[in-house]
């Protein structure tokens, strides 16, 4: 039997920078389980590799960073409303206890569940073709964690318009600069030698340094970050509505939409 291809590429350069690459172009590099897997298991082995002390996160291909979960993926929820199982929950650094900086390189969509990872990246470097949009409540879903994230990220009037406003708008890379959300806009296909420049700054200094430096920074809006996240699984569980539901919704969605 043929091994299944890697959802995810790995490459680790002589200045300690990892490039990270989620590698579905075709689907847009949405996450399935076995991605969402690969990415917990790569952040968890960076925190014992000494030779990794930055990392720059991608998507292959020009037409996105990442949509989310894939739609395709089956996963099983409990029958109870207290609890909502979300694989996408793994998926960033923070949640494997990493704290070595992770610069995240976008271009074309990243939409949905790509907030979970650009919302644990210490910052976004964007080209010009990025664009950013959250589809949840068009398809008749609460955005609970990537609105969390957004809000952590953005002012909130723009975290809470660009989470409410669905599939009808996207944010272009230049709004998500000016909002705070990308802090450096670059021509198309530059994002990722960008982020990697900056990486290898990040890596040029002392490790312990900069590890504490990042933890500080989460530590900030640490508390009140983890109190919005408890609440998730219950607005979520209250508020989605039948899967069979969001499929139609999803199935006959519009696609007109205006970006920003």
């Amino acid at each position: 039997m043929t091994a299944a291809a890697p959802t995810v590429r790995t490459e680790t350069g002589e200045d300690g920078v990892a490039l990270v690459t989620l590698d579905r172009p075709e689907r847009h590099n949405a996450i399935d389980l076995a991605t969402a897997a690969r990415l917990k298991e790569i952040w968890r082995g960076f925190r014992h590799d000494g030779t990794v002390r930055a990392v720059v996160l991608t998507g292959a291909g020009d037409r996105a960073f990442c949509t989310g979960i894939d739609r395709s993926a089956d996963v099983p929820q409990p029958p109870s409303p207290y609890s909502v199982d979300d694989p996408l929950l793994t998926v960033g650094p923070k949640a494997a206890d990493l704290w070595k900086p992770v610069v995240a390189a976008v271009g074309g969509m990243a939409c949905g569940g790509a907030f979970y990872l650009l919302g644990e990246s210490e910052f976004v470097v964007a080209a010009e073709n990025a664009t950013f949009f959250d589809p949840h409540t068009s398809y008749g879903m609460v955005s609970a964690y990537e609105a969390v994230h957004l809000a952590h990220r953005m002012p909130y009037g723009e975290a809470a318009r660009l989470a409410l406003m669905g599939t009808a708008e996207r944010l272009s890379a230049r709004r998500a600069y000016e909002t705070g959300l990308v802090s450096e806009i670059t021509p198309p296909g530059e994002a990722v030698p960008a982020a990697l420049r900056a990486a290898a700054v990040l890596a040029s200094f002392p490790t312990e340094a900069v590890q504490g430096t990042v933890r500080a920074l989460w530590a900030a809006k640490e508390a009140t970050r983890d109190r919005a996240l408890a609440l998730a699984p219950h607005l979520i569980s209250l508020g989605n509505r039948p899967p069979a539901q969001q499929t139609e919704l999803f199935t006959n969605r519009s696609r007109a939409y205006r970006t920003r």
